[in-house]
């Protein structure tokens, strides 16, 4: 079984990454070092036929040109593909910071100059050692860097497309909707939080609820009617976004008109509709998300987990 991460984000939402194995990253280091080679080679031809004029600067080339590849090729793929090498792609994992945020240059520069000693110079000793005697598998690049190698699919899983169809009632008001300024990024939150009602606490859930519905209403410039909530509105936005944007016209329970086993209604709307405000047109929450404080009402381009995968 392989160990567990868990994020709490301001929102008080439990993420929960599995963290990449010893086994998977060892594969992932080894597909990297078959595209290393073919690019070393290809360089060592191109460079012989350069230097075939000055023999005597061909070692000291080559020793730089071999250091600047093992350096420069895993920062420069983790920076440019956020926390991924073409190894880690085959292999399905990403390095993201202990908090589950997205890397940056500086943690994968870290990373890949300690990775020069603890990877290459000592032939992965150092690098095993690490990863064993920690139990989210780092080796010291990194521990020194914050961050933690995990899975993002698991291969022997398939999956699944995810849809959420209008609720009933208001098919005729998820089809006048108008969700052109509202972007992956801040569909991908909604998206998570409708996938997450069933762990959530009521008084959680609710909270939560107004604290994506508010940013979202303003950001559409849109006022929704007194009697709809603030989750079902997020529901219609989410049918509204998906049908703009080509997704599946199913529910994500994949039987049309049936909810999912469990599936508990919002509370009722008029508990949760104020008279509207600067913040949007949904009254205040409570402070707390199930007795854990929550920050500021969640900025629409800072997602949380992974992008939206159901596309």
């Amino acid at each position: 079984m392989q160990p567990t991460r868990g994020v709490i984000t301001p929102e008080a939402v439990v993420l929960d990454f599995p963290t990449a194995g010893l086994g998977s990253r060892l594969l992932a280091r080894m597909v990297d070092l078959v595209v290393l080679a073919v690019v070393l080679q290809i360089l060592s031809l191109v460079l012989g036929v350069v230097l075939l004029s000055v023999p005597e600067a061909a070692t000291v080339v080559g020793l730089l040109v071999v250091a600047l590849v093992l350096l420069v090729y895993p920062v420069a793929c983790e920076s440019l593909l956020k926390g991924r090498t073409p190894g880690k792609m085959a292999l399905g994992l990403r390095v993201v910071t202990a908090e589950g945020g997205p890397v940056g240059f500086r943690h994968s520069a870290l990373r890949g100059l300690i990775g020069l000693v603890e990877v290459f110079m000592t032939l992965g000793c150092v690098a095993v050692v690490s990863a064993l005697s920690t139990h989210r598998s780092q080796r010291f690049g990194d521990l020194a860097a914050g961050t933690l190698v995990i899975r993002e699919r698991d291969p022997l899983s398939r999956a699944l497309a995810v849809a959420f169809p209008p609720p009933a009632g208001l098919e005729s008001y998820c089809a006048g909707l108008d969700v052109s300024s509202v972007g992956d990024a801040q569909y991908g939150v909604i998206r998570s939080f409708l996938l997450r009602v069933l762990d959530l606490t009521p008084g959680a859930r609710a909270a939560l609820a107004v604290r994506l519905a508010n940013p979202t209403a303003v950001r559409m410039h849109h006022t929704p009617p007194p009697m709809l909530g603030p989750e079902l509105f997020l529901a219609c936005v989410a049918s509204a976004y998906q049908v703009r944007h080509g997704g599946l016209l199913v529910p994500a329970w994949g039987v049309p008109a049936t909810p999912p086993a469990g599936w508990l209604p919002p509370p009722p709307p008029d508990a949760a509709v104020g008279a509207g405000g600067p913040t949007g047109p949904f009254a205040a929450a409570p402070d707390t998300l199930g007795g854990v404080p929550v920050g500021p009402p969640l900025a629409p381009s800072a997602p949380s987990g992974p992008p939206p995968s159901w596309r």
